[in-house]
């Protein structure tokens, strides 16, 4: 028999399930009202639910997402973009798949395919609604592979940690994690090519003016415009070729290109980084630029620079920005960047210089709006290799025991602010709200439940009521119990709520909790046949213009194979 508290507990409980199956209600919101909710009727003390709001896993959690602004400018995403524009879709599909994983198990996946959408919308050979779905399910299956390769991964742990278990090792899910990888790839590249071909072509898309100059010690140099492969940019169009005083247009492709030749493009926002990434060219305003968030201005109708050139009015010395590209309606604007006599209306993508912020007292009679963009400029080699590198030191240092992880990364990302790498307002722009109040409140409500009882009389009505099956149907349950709720309910909710759970059930038949720890970490990132269980599946939802019955056809018999394994393989590694 259920205590007052215990079934206010469950009450509780069943409230935050219901409305996260139900309504629209975010999961953060919900789980917050639970735990004000249970400080209210005076389960738990204030102090307790700080202590759980400064779990370290989820401090860690925090500070990886955070570090993953600087990663996501350096060099590594152009290199796996150069890697997805050779070979046919099978080759492709699988190395993005490897390169995508491997960026996984290392920091944040929803920020590695945050950075790689861009990379697959600009490759050349391959539709992108045919790499965007692979990428995400490869992000998924690469999360498994350590202790911060997912969110998840890091809730659940400080969900063991909260229940006075051992902390998981940084390699505790790589061997199952390796298998589901492997083994969700080998049926992922065959069936990639079910995927439609959602060519994203916008013709009647406002194209933006691009400069860019051949380098004297450029391979771009004696080749034709087709052998550059200039010829079929997607969504870039080579319009111009300055040449001295001469002006080439329209281009051959049959033209050859001359050491000094300024070519001039039209393209969307992406195009800057398109460019950037072409060796052998150097982007108008390339000096300035260095890892910085591209910033849209509108000029006024008061403008003091409207029918002057960028030249004349000396744009960069007086706002402390770098115009990169121009937009004016659908006109197609001819001559170098920098001696088109502006016009009110026309939009300017620009690189913020350092007193850039200093400057906007004057943009109230200079432009009427001043937008950030989601798109940003990448580092230089040197500054890309040294964000990697003191990376790669943090994790490798934490693993030897060295330095404790929380300690080396809150040092990166100070060296970061501090070398202007990142700033303040990209920060702030990432910081994960959402998750610490859904870990947070988790912590709090699972506390609750494993203090006041109610854990234990879960955990034996499961055991009444799988009677017959053991402990290895109550496995089986738990890890397809996460999963459904992953698939309805999101990643992060389902390990918030299958833990305890999980946990439970372990105590009731009196066995090691690992393995059921286990099957509700991989069941928590189980989510491929439907696009909203996971932040990455639905971050290409759209993106790739897929429909329901994409993530079916491809993403069932993965889920078929990965759960297989996992089920298979946990209680092997991880007996009971």
């Amino acid at each position: 028999m259920l205590s007052w508290e215990q079934g206010l507990i469950l009450a509780l409980l069943i409230v935050i399930v219901t409305c996260l199956l139900a309504t629209r209600i975010k999961p953060a919101f919900l789980f917050a009202g639970g735990a004000v909710a249970a400080f209210q009727f005076g389960f738990i003390e204030l102090s307790e639910i700080a202590g759980n709001f400064t779990n370290p896993s989820l401090l860690t959690l925090v500070l990886l997402i955070l570090a993953s602004v600087a990663l996501e400018k350096t060099r590594l995403i152009s290199w796996v973009g150069h890697q997805i524009s050779r070979g046919g879709q099978s080759s492709v599909v699988a190395k993005l798949g490897l390169s995508t994983a491997f960026l996984s198990s290392f920091t944040n996946n929803t920020a590695v395919v945050l950075s790689l959408i861009g990379a697959i919308k600009r490759n050349q050979r391959h539709a992108p609604s045919r790499l965007l779905l692979p990428l995400s399910y490869a992000a998924i299956l690469g999360g498994t592979l350590t202790l911060i390769g997912t969110s998840t991964n890091l809730i659940i742990n400080s969900f063991v940690e909260d229940a006075g278990l051992p902390s998981l090792g940084f390699f505790a899910p790589s061997v199952v994690g390796l298998a589901v990888l492997f083994g969700g790839l080998v049926i992922l590249i065959p069936l990639s090519h079910l995927l439609p071909i959602n060519d994203e072509h916008q013709h009647d898309e406002l194209p933006y003016f691009l400069e860019a100059k051949v380098t004297s010690d450029s391979q771009l140099i004696g080749k034709t415009v087709v052998e550059n492969g200039l010829r079929a940019l997607r969504r870039l169009f080579l319009a111009e070729i300055i040449r001295g005083e001469e002006k080439i247009a329209p281009v051959c492709p049959e033209t050859r290109l001359n050491k000094g030749d300024v070519l001039l493009f039209c393209g969307d926002v992406e195009s800057v980084t398109t460019l950037q990434e072409i060796k052998g060219l150097q982007l108008f305003g390339h000096h300035h630029i260095n890892g910085q968030n591209l910033l849209e201005l509108i000029v006024s109708q008061s403008a003091s620079i409207r029918g002057k050139t960028l030249k004349s009015v000396h744009f960069r010395e007086k706002f402390d920005a770098v115009v990169v590209a121009i937009r004016r309606g659908h006109e197609r604007l001819e001559g170098g960047l920098g001696n088109i006599e502006l016009s009110a209306g026309d939009t300017l993508v620009v690189v913020p210089g350092k007193s850039f912020q200093a400057t906007q007292y004057q943009f109230s009679r200079e432009f009427v709006l001043v937008n950030g963009l989601d798109s940003s400029a990448r580092l230089d080699i040197a500054k890309s290799s040294a964000v990697l590198l003191g990376f790669a030191a943090v994790i490798i240092l934490s693993l030897l025991g060295l330095i404790p992880i929380i300690k080396g990364l809150t040092g990166f990302l100070l060296l970061m602010l501090a070398s202007r790498i990142i700033n303040l307002n990209e920060l702030r722009r990432r910081f994960p709200t959402d998750i610490i109040m859904i870990v947070g409140s988790a912590l709090t409500i699972a506390q609750l439940m494993m203090s006041s009882g109610l854990s234990t009389h879960v955990g034996d009505l499961f055991v009444t009521s799988l009677n017959g099956w053991g402990v290895y149907g109550a496995l089986i349950a738990t890890y397809f119990l996460t999963m459904i709720f992953t698939e309805l309910i999101t990643n992060n909710a389902a390990a918030a709520l299958s833990f305890p759970f999980g946990y439970s059930l372990a105590l009731a038949y009196g066995v090691d909790p690992m393995p059921f720890i286990m099957v509700v970490l991989f069941g928590a990132s189980a989510s491929f046949i439907s696009p909203y269980g996971y932040q990455t599946n639905l971050l290409v939802y759209s993106v790739g213009n897929y429909q329901i019955r994409d993530y079916v056809r491809v993403g069932l018999p993965i889920s078929i194979v990965y759960s297989a394994l996992v089920l298979v393989l946990v209680p092997v590694l991880f007996p009971f």
